[in-house]
């Protein structure tokens, strides 16, 4: 089983996130997309991160219905901040028939060198990588790279955080089903 693994805060998951996964199983040989929901990201405060239970409930609301999708938690019973070479170690160890890809934006890709064990990331995982606008994408690392060519999407978890708090609509930004539960948990309005 070829499963790409889509690490990221999901702060919330938002449409530009579902059309990407779309995007990879689409045009790759990628059979399952694992949203890897990271409570504590080492490059994040934490203070801005909605609870992590409730970003894996809107991972799961957003991508109900889709089997291509999965929305893991495994990062939560890890040691935290979340190094995404220890959750490869484990995914690793627990499902040692799949071939695990990594999936990340331009940016991501750019600090790729900073993170924690990378060398060991890059020497062992294909990465697959989508344009982020500002962030040219260069192998200066000889990673195993395939870039995305997906659809390019200027929508960012930060910029509907601030919608959200001053009180205009995400509409079309999120899918129906997260803009609901949002606002039916009143999260992200301070």
């Amino acid at each position: 089983m070829k499963v790409g693994l889509f690490f990221g805060s999901f702060n919330p998951i938002h449409t530009g996130h579902l059309i990407i996964a779309n995007h990879l199983l689409n045009q790759t040989g990628l059979q399952k997309i694992w949203f890897v929901i990271s409570p504590q990201n080492p490059f994040k405060e934490s203070k801005t991160l909605l609870n992590e239970y409730d970003r894996l409930h809107l991972v799961r609301v957003a991508i109900d219905g889709d089997d291509r999708l999965r929305a893991s938690d495994i990062e939560f019973s890890l040691p935290k901040p979340s190094y995404t070479a220890t959750t490869l170690t484990h995914l690793a160890e627990k499902y040692p028939g799949y071939e695990f890809s990594i999936i990340m934006g331009g940016d991501s890709f750019q600090n790729l060198g900073k993170w924690h064990n990378a060398s060991f990331i890059i020497n062992n995982y294909p990465i697959y990588v989508y344009d982020r606008p500002g962030f040219p994408i260069n192998n200066e690392l000889n990673a195993d790279l395939h870039q995305a060519n997906a659809p390019l999407l200027e929508i960012s978890a930060t910029q509907i955080r601030q919608l959200i708090r001053d009180g205009k609509s995400i509409r079309y930004l999120v899918p129906e089903n997260v803009r609901d539960e949002i606002e039916k948990g009143g999260y992200y309005k301070k």
